[in-house]
């Protein structure tokens, strides 16, 4: 089985990322074969890219609170493996967020980097666009509803993006507060302590 150290050299060196390598870029995805949450996100902002640390911006500060961990536990890959849609920045996007991540990334590199995270007990979908590429068809109509339901996706779960951009919909949503982040802080804690997420 190819390590998570030899995959991000190949990921590196496709030719499709050539314009990223060459701006001194390196893929951000990190974890280790002992991860046991699993967290899959759309692609790094241009503050983790340039600063080579994944969720290091405001989205990064408010995910780790609905988790209920500190930095530290974030960061170690014991813990959390952190595998985005793409791996680089994607750019802006005219009207305002950034770019999509870009589809070919996921189907040629997710299978091997999750079969190398060989202890992953929770997987949480972070976006429209992990959960409509991991979800699939089992999605509900709108990511609103798809994360209202999210415990009858486990192992994965669908949480929306933390972006600023969201304050307003986590405001018109109170049940997000009240039992959805509880239940992923409950499921995330199991995890890290050995119990596999039912």
């Amino acid at each position: 089985m190819t390590s998570l150290l030899d995959l991000r050299a190949e990921i590196a060196a496709h030719p499709s990322n050539a314009w990223a390598t060459e701006q001194g870029w390196r893929p951000l995805v990190v974890g280790s074969p002992r991860s046991r949450v699993l967290l899959i996100g759309q692609a790094p902002g241009r503050r983790a890219q340039e600063s080579g640390i994944p969720w290091n911006d405001a989205s990064g500060v408010r995910l780790r609170s609905w988790l209920g961990v500190s930095d530290a536990e974030f960061y170690d890959t014991e813990r959390f493996a952190i595998v985005p849609m793409d791996f680089y920045y994607p750019g802006k996007a005219p009207a305002s967020g950034d770019l999509p991540p870009r589809r070919d990334v996921a189907p040629l590199w997710h299978p091997r980097i999750l079969a190398a995270l060989t202890d992953v007990r929770l997987t949480i979908l972070v976006g429209s666009y992990a959960q409509r590429y991991y979800l699939g068809s089992r999605r509900a109509p709108t990511l609103t509803e798809t994360v209202r339901r999210a415990p009858e996706f486990l192992p994965y779960f669908p949480v929306v993006h933390p972006s600023p951009l969201t304050l307003g919909w986590q405001a018109r949503n109170a049940w997000f507060d009240t039992d959805t982040i509880p239940a992923l802080r409950a499921l995330v804690a199991a995890a890290l302590d050995g119990d596999a997420a039912t």
